[in-house]
């Protein structure tokens, strides 16, 4: 049985967490510490509550105003996508979360020398990250993480060249920053990645394996199907001036 919606962005928020979140006038206010989107978009937590304080907070910590909007079990968000596109907010990046039975995507050995779960990440992982655009501050928020966790990666000879970061809460492993290097693309090694993600993943005791990509991703989005994996929820995000 598949996790809820509300469980699976309960674990994507806990295995990519803001540096600092508060709760506050119907709102969770994130300060993402430059670490993008997912660690620094605002939730709305109690319906019609008031855009412009939480326009205001966001103001506070130095950000510019930015909210995820949720496909959630426990709550319509639509109002709220509707009050801010009428107040001039654009969509970015509609992002679908797709998950699995882990069972159905752990071996039960792997590839010998081929792929290694390891933390803390060595320095030609981090390398790997920077140059598809994730760098110190994301490196800086897997560091963050209080469960279990581990930096995977896969590569072909004696060449690093996809890398990956897991992270448990409660019985959802949550996968992040699945990277490629250009030159390694379209032999395999993401299917590396994951299997070794869900490989991990069942030896802490995970049931599910999950992970965010966004929907114009579309190489991402053909290969999760192709393992199985099912989209359960999906969110989007609201700002202004992009």
């Amino acid at each position: 049985m598949m996790p809820s919606p509300d469980q699976l962005f309960e674990a994507l928020h806990a295995t990519w967490p803001a540096a600092a979140q508060t709760k506050r006038d119907g709102w969770i206010i994130r300060d993402g510490a430059g670490a993008g989107k997912r660690a620094s978009a605002a939730s709305l937590v109690t319906p019609n509550a008031d855009i412009t304080q939480a326009e205001a907070l966001q103001r506070d910590l130095g950000q510019t105003p930015l909210f995820m909007i949720r496909q959630s079990d426990g709550q319509d968000q639509t109002i709220l996508d509707e009050a801010l596109h009428n107040r001039g907010y654009a969509t970015l990046d509609p992002t679908v979360i797709y998950a699995c039975d882990v069972d159905s995507l752990a071996p039960d050995t792997l590839p010998i020398a081929k792929t290694y779960a390891v933390w803390e990440p060595l320095q030609v992982m981090k390398e790997i990250w920077a140059v598809g655009g994730i760098g110190a501050a994301r490196t800086a928020l897997m560091h963050r993480v209080t469960g279990p966790k581990t930096a995977i990666m896969s590569r072909t000879g004696d060449t690093a060249c996809g890398v990956g970061f897991v992270a448990l809460h409660k019985n959802i492993a949550m996968v992040h920053a699945v990277e490629v290097h250009k030159t390694h693309r379209r032999k395999g090694v993401a299917r590396l990645v994951m299997a070794n993600a869900a490989h991990w993943a069942k030896a802490q005791g995970a049931k599910t394996l999950a992970l965010a990509v966004t929907r114009d991703n579309l190489a991402a989005n053909m290969l999760y199907t192709s393992l199985g994996m099912t989209q359960v929820t999906a969110y989007h995000y609201r700002a202004k001036d992009v």
